[in-house]
């Protein structure tokens, strides 16, 4: 494939999704990452699209939200481990509330396994992954649907949450920034989401490494809100990502990186005996908490101390 031609399908992507990462460029035009990222230098010359932490979006500084079958398609080996981690913190007998989102869906799969879980959505397709649960309990939100993401959005959504608590939320989003926290795209989607986070003790973000970095129009959670973040490994090139992981752990948010398993697309679960995943350890207390009160982030796989294994792995990720 020419330059030329490379270029105008890199764009046409970007066009379509709003937002697309280098590793997904560079898998659709079959070339390397470092192709494609001189070739989005060279878009971004045009002004034809603006480069962002391991990808490329829309110009003018806010990402526009892509429909559910782009988005189903992009980052899915991404959204399988973090899925796969994010599952791990689900106890038997749990409360929680599960937002709108290609990978909380892929979350709802990996709960149908949890015994006694109780779980309210707004999403149609978290609901749908767990119809067939048997020891699940599905509660949905009243309100609208929105058709491209499959939600129920609007006042209905939000007065059934009124009254509500649950343990834990668990919520995705469009962009995260140390600065404002997770945002989204959509007016309505924000809404109820603000609302879920109302209703849980804790609130967990799932944003794979191309979310990190990127703002959009509508803050959902505030940094000082988001207990813990579950995310994907980002490239070693990356290092503005590194840089906005660092600067939410400096916030006190609790950072769980999940390494993907071999590279392939994902699927349902990871293979037996291996923990594809790893952490990155908070340098200090939360914004207003005493220093040494309240839980310090431990290592998903055991509450003991980290490993000279895995602490040389979150040394190799802080030095890129």
């Amino acid at each position: 494939m020419f330059a030329a031609e490379r270029r105008q399908l890199i764009l046409e992507m970007v066009r379509a999704n709003g937002a697309v990462s280098l590793r997904e460029l560079a898998r659709v035009v079959q070339t390397s990452e470092v192709t494609v990222r001189r070739d989005v230098r060279a878009l971004e010359a045009e002004g034809l699209l603006d480069r962002r932490h391991g990808g490329a979006v829309l110009p003018g500084g806010f990402t526009r939200e892509s429909g559910f079958p782009q988005k189903s398609h992009l980052a899915t080996a991404e959204k399988t481990a973090i899925a796969d981690l994010a599952a791990g913190l689900v106890e038997e007998g749990e409360a929680i509330v599960v937002g709108a989102g290609t990978t909380t869906q892929e979350l709802a799969r990996r709960l149908a396994r949890v015994p006694g879980l109780t779980v309210v959505t707004n999403s149609l397709l978290v609901a749908q992954a767990l119809a067939h649960a048997n020891r699940v309990e599905v509660v949905m939100t009243g309100g609208t649907l929105r058709g491209s993401n499959y939600a129920l959005v609007g006042s209905g959504a939000e007065q059934s949450l009124q009254g509500l608590r649950v343990s834990r939320a668990f919520l995705s989003g469009s962009g995260l920034t140390a600065e404002r926290g997770l945002s989204t795209s959509n007016m309505l989607s924000a809404s109820v989401d603000r609302a879920l986070v109302q209703a849980a003790a804790e609130v967990v973000v799932l944003a794979d490494h191309t979310k990190l970095g990127t703002d959009t129009m509508f803050q959902t959670v505030p940094t000082d809100l988001i207990t813990r973040l579950v995310t994907d490994e980002p490239p070693a090139h990356d290092d503005r990502a590194v840089t906005e992981l660092q600067a939410l752990a400096d916030q006190g948010v609790q950072i769980a990186v999940a390494g993907q398993s071999g590279g392939g697309t994902g699927g349902d679960t990871a293979p037996a005996g291996r923990q594809p995943r790893r952490d990155v350890p908070v340098p200090g207390p939360r914004r207003g908490q005493v220093p040494g009160a309240g839980p310090q982030l431990r290592s998903a796989t055991s509450l003991g101390e980290q490993s000279p294994g895995e602490r040389a792995r979150v040394a190799d990720l802080r030095r890129r």
